[in-house]
């Protein structure tokens, strides 16, 4: 079977859609019709020679492949193929490939060539080849550019008028960076065409001015967009005051925007009439789809499928629209009558009915935007694109984003790692999130007795419970928002919890917000004040309750009180007195932010001249330094960010300022790991049996220490003199393999005599099944964990175990792929860290140990997909290292991987 049994569709270079599939027998006419529509050239460089018609013994042997050692894919514009590739095995068995793909004329330049490349490597390393070869003639240069741009190591020779090259075909860092590089090019382009159309379709405008279509076109009038309008209504000669036309191609204009505001089993017609008239996008503000049942499901599937195979995106359905005050665009292609002003600030709206609602909150907050877009069901357009389009946006400078659901959280947290260093990513997402999804395991966990050091406690027990694998891979379904839309999926292990949710986006470089009124909080400090330099605040006033308010509010938020702050002027301080305390305190070296707080003036209390408190402000500014302030009176400069409360206030800056704190520390690398073998982590996946899991861990350079399971307490005395004594004894039930506390587990049995009597004693309260285990010196013990996150995908946890820290959640949790520093912050975050690091007189553990390991979990979760959960517990860290005493796996299907692999939507 093929890599691609199923179609596909990807987006090329200038924006457009196309389909991408495996070839069929059935494609021979396709195959003849596109070759005709060759150029002499085309036809030259690909065959080396005229070819001017294909015999049918070649039409037949290019048109039935085995999909494993001869490989073909079709590029589809419609139902019209465009573009084919192929590979073929130079021998049996061979790792090597020849590789060929020809591009029709008219679509030739425009990215094909490197994204059938991609799959082409992809399907060939499936079946075991390691390396493409290729002849090309030296005239094609574009040819000779695909191989050479995609980041190979290419080999060329020269022979016989030919060039010859030669490269392995797994992928490297290059090439992944050269292929996210094309990903966001075609990703923003095709954005930046439905933002700046030259002219605009609308479908569903009534002639009487009712309804949802006339509201979209009088909003697109009245904005005053800078391009031609074009109402579609079947016998109307005018709608709101311009013409109509019964097909938007009759316009005689250009038309790339389609607006769709007709009933659901009319939107057919209408995308087929949009596509007839040029355009390259559709904003469907029409209802009745997915969020309307399976037969909505269905018609929303249909409608993106006709529309990119018309190479057209799709932003909706059931969504508000989009808008961009660029003006030389001023495009209001929404159903709301009002936009806030432009500025410098991106918004993505999920939610189509409460964007209206957001649009008026950031007009009445003077949050000026550069462009927006809801999405509503996100059929195709996501958040996703709007980030790789914000990026590189000139006239962007912070993105804040509503999101009820992630489609792809891999991706999201890629593309706001990335954009975050140049520009700050705001997120209103899921406050309640489900829990990750277990499955069951197709092996016995490996299992070690624990040693406990004393004074610290037992280790607890952390054995999942896993639900049947019935459904889709974790990870990959919808996050909702409790009273907007149905959970997602549930299940044990928990993996993080709300604060460890906020860590994981903070790791992205994500600004995590849980309140509308705080996503607008921080948008409007970022959007008009710079980052601060540190976290020592000023806290300026003229009341000492507030003050103090202010500054308990600073500490409680994670922020420094500067030195000699906060700083009463008292009741009676005028405009000139906050004037001059301001400007000191900005230029107070001291301090890396202001905050401004004062109660009004009673009536008469201060002459006129110096009653207008917001007067006070400019000398504050202009010093590199944030401003907020709290409850001012007077007119405001328009660059001041004013909030109601001291609450609001301190909160937003200490969100702004854990984000420059982001900002300073070096991204970290992805460190190599010596003694890793993917392939023999694979095949201990494939195993069934007591040792996958440390089987799977010694593949990624992980050792477990062994354990040996027992029935009696002849054959437990029997392996405690085979593997030397001191041994350990414990309960094999899962739920009890830590609980020293119980008396399920027996430490330092020193002799048989001794071990049959604790295996006596364990077997009349726990069962027969006990495990033996050589001791190992004590240390502080550990607990590692990885599960799929259904908003982040594969993340990896860190704590210290032990019954209380169990209880309270103290983990650490960062989503993988894992840094170096992610690595180091994971040792350092949980609240008992401290005890690593040498506590009250104990000597510190080797950090570095702890480190390396979760760097090779975070190694394995993101290269073996079907390992759903893992748990390390305990791990106990030493001066001299760390030992692993116990490992539990889990293995399911495949969790879909969106992120990864050749580019497709």
């Amino acid at each position: 079977m093929s890599t691609l049994d199923q179609p596909v569709d990807v987006l090329l270079s200038d924006g457009t859609t196309v389909q991408l599939r495996a070839i069929r027998p059935d494609d021979g006419p396709g195959i003849v019709a596109m070759h005709s529509r060759f150029s002499e050239r085309t036809r030259y460089l690909r065959y080396f020679s005229p070819y001017p018609r294909i015999p049918e013994r070649d039409l037949h042997r290019f048109t039935h492949v085995d999909h494993r050692d001869r490989e073909a894919f079709v590029v589809l514009a419609g139902d019209r193929i465009v573009a084919v590739g192929r590979y073929e095995r130079l021998g049996p068995r061979s790792p090597d490939a020849e590789v060929a793909f020809v591009v029709e004329d008219e679509y030739q330049g425009r990215g094909i060539g490197s994204v059938l490349l991609e799959h082409l490597a992809e399907a060939a390393g499936h079946s075991g080849i390691t390396s493409f070869v290729a002849e090309v003639l030296p005239a094609n240069g574009a040819m000779l550019r695909v191989f050479a741009d995609f980041g190979y190591q290419l080999q060329r020779q020269f022979a016989d008028g030919v060039v010859h090259l030669s490269f392995p075909i797994a992928p490297t860092e290059q090439t992944l960076r050269v292929q996210r590089g094309r990903e966001q090019r075609t990703e923003a382009r095709s954005i930046a065409r439905l933002l700046a159309p030259r002219g605009v379709a609308v479908y569903g405008a009534s002639a009487t001015g009712q309804g949802v279509g006339a509201a979209v076109l009088g909003h697109l009038r009245d904005f005053g967009f800078t391009g031609a309008v074009v109402p579609v209504h079947p016998s109307a000669a005018t709608v709101a005051g311009l013409p109509a036309y019964p097909a938007a191609a009759d316009a005689g204009a250009p038309v790339d925007l389609a607006v769709v505001a007709v009933t659901p089993d009319a939107v057919p017609a209408v995308v087929a009439d949009a596509a007839a008239a040029g355009a390259h996008g559709l904003v469907v503000i029409s209802a009745g789809f997915a969020e309307a049942g399976p037969a909505g499901a269905a018609a929303q599937r249909a409608l993106v499928r006709q529309a990119h195979a018309a190479g057209m995106r799709v932003v909706g359905p059931n969504c508000l629209g989009v808008a961009n005050t660029d003006p030389a665009v001023r495009l209001n292609a929404t159903g709301a009558p009002v936009l806030p002003p432009a500025g410098r600030v991106g918004f993505f709206s999920q939610s189509g009915a409460f964007g209206v609602a957001l649009l008026a909150e950031a007009d009445r907050r003077g949050l000026g935007l550069s462009s927006f877009v809801s999405a509503g069901n996100r059929a195709d357009v996501s958040g996703n694109d709007l980030l790789q389009y914000w990026q590189d946006d000139p006239a962007t400078d912070v993105i804040m984003l509503y999101l009820e659901t992630f489609g792809n959280p891999r991706k999201f947290a890629r593309l706001a790692r990335r954009i975050g260093r140049s520009k700050p990513v705001v997120a209103l997402a899921s406050p309640a999130r489900p829990a990750a999804t277990a499955v069951p395991t197709t092996a016995v966990p490996t299992t070690a007795a624990p040693t406990v050091v004393p004074g610290t406690g037992p280790t607890a027990a952390t054995e999942p419970v896993g639900a049947a694998d019935t459904g889709p891979a974790a990870g990959t379904g919808p996050v909702s928002v409790p009273g907007i839309g149905p959970a997602g999926a549930t299940g044990l292990p928990a993996g993080p919890d709300e604060v460890a949710v906020s860590a994981l986006f903070a790791q992205s470089g994500v600004i995590r917000v849980d309140t509308v009124a705080e996503l607008f909080d921080v948008g409007v400090l970022l959007a008009k004040q710079p980052l601060p330099a540190g976290r020592r605040v000023g806290v300026v006033g003229n009341s000492s309750a507030l003050a103090g308010l202010t500054a308990t509010a600073c500490l409680a938020h994670g922020l420094t009180l500067a030195d000699g702050y906060p700083r009463d002027l008292g009741p009676h301080a005028g405009a000139t007195e906050f004037a001059l305390a301001l400007a000191e305190t900005a230029a107070d070296e001291r301090v890396d932010a202001l905050v401004a707080v004062f109660t009004p003036p009673l009536p008469g209390q201060l002459v006129d001249a110096d009653a207008d408190i917001g007067a006070a402000l400019p000398g504050a500014l202009g010093a590199g330094k944030p401003v907020v302030t709290v409850f001012l009176a007077g007119k405001l400069p328009a660059d001041v960010p004013a909030y109601s409360g001291v609450e609001e206030a301190v909160r937003a800056l200490a969100r702004v300022t854990r984000y420059a704190d982001w900002l300073r520390r070096p991204p970290g690398t992805l460190p190599e790991l010596p003694g890793v073998d993917p392939d023999a982590a694979e095949a201990a996946i494939r195993a069934d049996g007591p040792d996958q899991a440390a089987c799977l861990l010694a593949a990624y350079g992980v050792e477990v220490v062994d354990s040996v399971p027992v029935r009696s307490a002849v054959e437990a005395a029997a392996v405690a003199e085979r593997i030397g004594f001191p041994v350990a004894l414990k309960a094999a039930a899962a739920g009890l393999r830590h609980r020293l506390d119980l008396g399920a587990v027996r430490l330092d049995l020193t002799d048989p005599a001794a071990v049959r009597r604790a295996y006596a004693e364990m077997a009349a309260v726990f069962g027969a099944d006990v495990l033996v285990q050589a001791m190992v010196p004590p240390g502080v013990a550990c607990v590692v964990e990885l599960v799929e996150d259904p908003t982040f995908g594969p993340v990896v946890g860190f704590g210290l175990g032990g019954v209380a820290t169990e209880l309270l959640g103290d983990r650490a949790w960062r989503a993988v792929p894992l840094t170096d520093r992610d690595a180091a912050e994971l040792v350092d975050e949980p609240r008992a860290a401290p005890l690593l690091r040498g506590y009250r007189g104990a000597e510190p553990v080797d950090r570095s140990a702890l480190v390396d390991l979760l760097l090779r979990v975070g190694r394995l979760a993101d290269e073996q997909p079907r390992v759903r959960s893992l748990t390390l517990n305990p791990v106990l860290a030493r001066p001299d290292g760390i030992s692993v005493l116990h490992a539990a796996v889990r293995v399911g299907s495949a969790a879909a991987r969106p992120d990864t692999g050749p580019r497709r939507l």
